[in-house]
């Protein structure tokens, strides 16, 4: 920890900090604060009541209005702060709003319904973290459902993903036959089509097949991408070739070359590809939408949908179980983003 503090308090200047350091940090403040406060805001919105996120100006800590129990009234009441006829403040508790009025009770009285103008009251607000936003939709909805069919999908298709595009990296990276660079173009070329030029023809081809309304039918399709095999080629050719050899002098078959020897020293590839496998699949949303019809199949993003009607959106619940969308991928980069710097920084050199 010495070590990292004395690293944040280093400066050009000999014992005071210097103009540059100064914008410097001036710089990083301002782009940690655009990274890190739309997140920010999501988390601490997702803590607010329906009620707390319509409200204008917004706030930023999940404030509701107090309530209070009254006798004679079933639910509790919102309290109000009124400024009287005669310029004292009273806490007085809303039975009703008409119009332009309010109609309000004494708490410690209720006996006496008070009439006061809704621009001579103020709302009693408390800081309260709406924790029903998370436990509700586990009660009333499929979350569970669709967490485990998230996962199922996320795990298994990254898990073909890493296998089939590092066989084809290693075949293009390490192996000389005629007609390979063509290969390796093509396959790159493919980036250039547009995801929704092919869903027709692959729904087709997973309809015909009846994985129409099953989790292969969007494990499968995306398994093998061009990002994937150019990341693991590319990393795959600073490789040495004489310890491939030297492998195979010793009767070592290409399979245990391949698994042995090139996949545990493509760690830091194939970790960038299992980060950016694990985003696309966790996030997509399009292709599950169109394969799947069943709400017991549903992964989390089409289940989140379910939270939207024709004229009401639960915000308060979509934003919570955003939050819960994004703790996965947060655990997965923490676990595997020390290996981002030298998988990508490592990637094309010879």
């Amino acid at each position: 920890m010495a070590g990292v503090g004395e690293f944040l308090i280093r400066s050009r200047g000999r014992g005071r900090f210097d103009w540059s350091d100064i914008f410097t940090y001036l710089y990083l403040l301002l782009g940690t604060l655009i990274m890190f406060l739309p997140v920010l805001w999501l988390v601490l919105s997702s803590f607010k009541t329906q009620a707390g996120l319509l409200r204008f100006p917004p706030d930023l800590l999940p404030y509701d209005q107090r309530t209070v129990s009254v006798e004679g009234y079933d639910k509790p009441l919102p309290l109000y702060d009124v400024t009287m006829p005669d310029g004292t403040v009273r806490q007085l508790a809303q039975v009703r709003r008409v119009g332009l009025e309010g109609q309000m009770v004494d708490p410690a009285a209720p006996g006496e319904v008070i009439k006061v103008g809704i621009g001579d009251r103020t709302e009693v607000r408390e800081l309260r973290l709406a924790w029903e936003n998370y436990t509700d939709p586990l009660e009333r909805f499929n979350f569970l459902v669709y967490l485990r069919n998230s996962i199922v999908v996320t795990v298994a298709a990254t898990i073909i993903t890493l296998l089939i595009n590092s066989m084809a990296g290693f075949a293009l990276a390490k192996y000389q036959f005629r007609g390979s660079d063509v290969i390796f173009v093509i396959i790159i070329s493919t980036l250039m089509i547009p995801i929704s030029v092919i869903l027709v023809p692959v729904f087709l081809v997973i309809t015909g097949i009846g994985w129409n309304n099953n989790l292969l039918g969007v494990i499968i399709p995306g398994a093998a991408t061009p990002t994937g095999v150019f990341l693991l080629r590319q990393y795959m050719l600073t490789i040495p070739d004489e310890l491939l050899d030297s492998a195979r002098i010793d009767g070592a078959s290409e399979w245990r070359v391949y698994w042995q020897l090139v996949m545990p020293l493509s760690a830091p590839a194939l970790a960038v590809l299992a980060i950016f496998s694990v985003m696309w699949r966790w996030n997509d949303f399009l292709w599950p939408l169109i394969v799947l019809s069943r709400s017991e199949l549903f992964t989390l993003q089409v289940g989140l949908a379910s939270f939207q009607g024709e004229l009401n959106t639960q915000w308060h619940y979509v934003l919570a179980m955003t939050v819960m969308t994004l703790l996965p991928i947060t655990l997965v980069f923490a676990l595997l983003q020390r290996f981002i710097t030298t998988g990508i920084a490592t990637t094309g050199m010879k």
